[in-house]
């Protein structure tokens, strides 16, 4: 049999078919039920699509199915259709896995979904934290106080608790430094646990051995990257984390443009921060020649990102030979 799994937040619509295509059964199951439905086709392959809760879903699905993750991107693409319901998804991930023309997207190990929440979940609480300081920000303006203040210095906010606003701001100020507050604690007790995570990772320690690289930014690559072995060359993980130019062709001719920003943006922004560490802090020799050549030949904020794609290919040959930071031409 073959089954497409339409998965929701409490429920999952489910179509089966047969060797011939012909429905099967079309029924919707509580997620919290998928176990017993599984078991009735136990042996099966199945279908779902990688939604934001999807991994438990996987997990307790693969105990008796053999299950593919779609991507949802390219299924987009493959499964095109004007009519979208939870019944026409479902039998649509049925029949492509009946076909074996089901786009698959990676499932992360346990280590690797550890290491995201850990790192996903403090970027949100320091995002968190900026929303009210720029809460704090917008309040100062109404009040005509022009003063550069930084609510997350110390020193910024000693100056706001002795500020006096009237009712009922000075409440709303004083709830948001106790906010800020909290989650500055919070995010504290997380770098913690990354930093003892990344100390404990062979993938993260290697990566910890190139200049401007920290256990955050090292932790982070690692989790959003996945397991390594996966990618078959350097030019795929450019790829997948959006580093690479767009490039265009007709007749004679060819262009190539600006990065394709597909993938996490998060990864994008660490590996250009690491790499203005790696050139202008740590004066890295062989990031730095780099840099500094294709500077003179276009400007600063190109070589930075063509930079940051030749980091990301060091960190590839890096994880897939299992070797620390020694690049050619440079003593280690």
């Amino acid at each position: 049999m073959f089954i497409g799994i339409d998965v929701h937040k409490r429920y999952s619509q489910i179509a089966v078919l047969d060797e011939n295509g012909e429905i099967v059964e079309e029924v919707r199951v509580e997620n919290a039920n998928l176990d017993d439905f599984a078991q009735q086709y136990a042996g099966s392959k199945a279908a779902l699509e990688a939604t934001t809760n999807y991994y438990h879903i996987h997990d307790t699905l693969s105990e008796y199915l053999d299950v593919t993750v779609a991507n949802p991107g390219a299924l987009k693409l493959i499964a095109g259709s004007d009519k979208k319901t939870d019944r026409v998804d479902a039998k649509q991930l049925a029949r492509l896995v009946r076909l074996g023309s089901l786009p698959e997207s990676y499932v992360p190990t346990d280590e690797v979904r550890q290491a995201r929440a850990l790192v996903r979940g403090r970027q949100k609480l320091v995002e968190n934290r900026t929303e009210y300081a720029n809460k704090i920000h917008g309040l100062l303006s109404d009040h005509g106080i022009t003063r550069e203040v930084k609510p997350l210095s110390v020193e910024g906010r000693e100056f706001l608790a002795e500020l006096s606003l009237p009712a009922p701001w000075d409440a709303l100020l004083e709830s948001y430094l106790e906010l800020i507050q909290v989650l500055t604690e919070q995010i504290e007790s997380l770098e913690a646990e990354i930093e003892e995570r990344a100390g404990s990772l062979k993938e993260t320690q290697l990566l910890m051995t190139i200049p401007g690289v920290s256990y955050f930014t090292a932790l982070t690559i690692y989790a959003e990257l996945g397991e390594i072995a996966r990618f078959d060359r350097a030019k795929e993980v450019v790829s997948y984390v959006g580093l690479n130019p767009i490039i265009r062709e007709s007749g004679d001719s060819r262009f190539e443009g600006s990065i394709s920003k597909r993938g996490s943006g998060r990864v994008r922004w660490l590996l250009v921060q690491a790499s203005y560490t790696a050139v202008h802090t740590c004066e890295d020799e062989y990031l730095s020649r780099f840099y500094n050549r294709l500077a003179r030949k276009k400007n600063s904020k190109t070589a930075i990102v063509a930079t940051a794609r030749k980091l990301l290919v060091s960190m590839y040959h890096m994880l897939d030979r299992e070797e620390v930071y020694d690049p050619p031409g440079v003593s280690a």
